[in-house]
């Protein structure tokens, strides 16, 4: 299952894990793009009974919820607190945090067990707490903080009920999306990524996982990304 499968490395991931015959269904998940399922993530009801539906098909072997904001429609990383906004830090937390989070609830009970399952979500390196020197971006920053801790704390609750399955956050780089488009005139050469090669890097990085990793963050080429 793809959650966010209208979005750039969404597609992506949609068209690498399709190109994988030995995974045999794939499903994609977006609010109202081209996909098999429509779901409003904001809405818990809607979220229950997409689950509910693909549930129903048999058991769930690999789930990548692959949405997420930077900026948009009156939402910018800030540069400064002076730039810090009560409803736009809220927006952002809603879909970077509580989104995938929401979605874990109503996805993990219908992981597999009989065999190696997981749930991963798209995080960041920002994210990190004690890789922060350079400060802004506060909203993006904390949004995906909390994202990690949420997958830590899912993730031990995971262990308990399903010794099978394990929950990743997942930092694909900087790529070539509408998310990344702003703000690519400081990436090094060789690290601004195609979607398709981002996307076969990160399910090579969810296939090399090993189960010590549940609960943490690992970047594209498999490092593990300091809380």
């Amino acid at each position: 299952m793809v959650f966010g499968a209208s979005g750039g490395i969404g597609a992506a991931l949609a068209v690498a894990l399709r190109e994988q015959s030995n995974l045999g269904q794939v499903e994609t998940v977006s609010r109202g793009g081209d996909t098999d399922h429509h779901c409003d993530y904001h809405n818990e009801a809607d979220l229950k009974a997409t689950a509910a539906a693909i549930g129903a098909r048999g058991p769930v072997h690999l789930v990548i919820v692959a949405t997420g904001i930077l900026h948009g429609e009156g939402i910018a990383p800030e540069k400064t607190w002076k730039a810090i906004d009560a409803d736009v830090m809220a927006e952002v937390f809603a879909i970077n945090t509580i989104v995938p989070t929401m979605i874990a609830k109503h996805m993990l009970p219908v992981l597999a067990k009989d065999r190696r399952a997981v749930f991963a979500a798209l995080s960041a390196r920002v994210g990190s707490i004690s890789d922060n020197r350079l400060g802004g971006w506060l909203s993006y920053r904390s949004s995906k903080a909390a994202l990690n801790m949420a997958l830590k704390t899912l993730s031990i609750e995971l262990a308990r009920v399903n010794k099978n399955a394990m929950i990743l956050g997942l930092h694909p780089g900087t790529v070539e999306t509408g998310l990344s488009q702003p703000f690519r005139g400081n990436v090094p050469d060789g690290k601004l990524f195609a979607p398709i090669h981002a996307a076969q890097q990160l399910l090579g990085t969810i296939d090399q996982a090993p189960p010590d990793s549940s609960g943490t963050v690992l970047a594209y080429d498999g490092t593990r990304i300091l809380p």
